[in-house]
């Protein structure tokens, strides 16, 4: 986990504080999320397994135990969880040296939000190996705070990971936007009582109550996160 002094949160012309900016990785500023099924079919394909498509869903924007786990149980591999991790972070790893291409607006928003001084916090299920490899080419120095799946006992969907976040910029959940591609990183983000952008991935999301969807990051930029704080 990596940190810096925050700097001050941004305020509207209403005068409402938006405190820090907390930013899911896969599929949120990566397009990996395709990375990690491909990994999945390969890796359960040298076992001697076929991946039903409709599971991809399932496993979208979870832990790596959860994933794993339910690959292991729905196939009946003869493989451990911990053996099934590695290799996974193996084939992942391996996609990503070989392109890593970021999401539509990630990189003029980062920019942004670094050129006003709105502390960021990276908040992912993957795990740090993982993360600071995706981090040499986003720009690690772009965040405050770094938080990996397997850096908390309790990752996405429980809402540890957003807290851990937002206590590290010294920030109210409730002060700080959550940018997530998933139902699973909503599910954690809203649990932790932030106010989230959903731009749905994989799966669809629906608009709530403290939720706002967008169909990409290209229509998200500070002004759009500073006027969530007064919905």
């Amino acid at each position: 986990m990596t940190s810096t002094v925050p700097a001050l949160g941004t305020r509207t012309a209403e005068g409402s504080a938006l405190q820090g900016v907390l930013l899911d990785m896969d599929g949120t500023l990566v397009d990996t999320e395709g990375f990690w099924w491909d990994a999945e079919v390969e890796v359960f394909a040298r076992l001697g397994h076929a991946l039903d498509e409709s599971w991809r869903d399932v496993v979208v924007g979870g832990p790596m135990s959860r994933s794993a786990g339910f690959l292991i149980e729905s196939t009946g591999a003869d493989i451990t969880l911990d053996e099934l991790t590695v290799l996974l972070n193996d084939g992942f790893e391996d996609r990503i040296s070989r392109t890593l291409p970021l999401m539509p607006g990630a990189a003029r928003l980062l920019a942004e939000l670094a050129a006003q001084h709105v502390p960021m916090a990276l908040v992912s299920a993957s795990h740090r190996r993982i993360i600071d490899r995706v981090l040499e080419s986003i720009g690690a120095h772009h965040f405050a705070l770094t938080i990996a799946g397997d850096e908390v006992s309790r990752t996405k969907p429980h809402p540890d990971p957003y807290l851990l976040a937002a206590s590290g910029l010294g920030a109210e959940p409730a002060r700080c936007a959550v940018i997530e591609d998933t139902a699973t990183g909503v599910a954690a983000a809203e649990a932790a009582g932030c106010r989230v952008v959903a731009v749905p991935s994989v799966a669809p999301i629906t608009p709530a109550a403290g939720r706002t969807v967008v169909s990409s990051l290209e229509h998200v930029n500070l002004p759009f996160l500073q006027g969530l704080m007064d919905l």
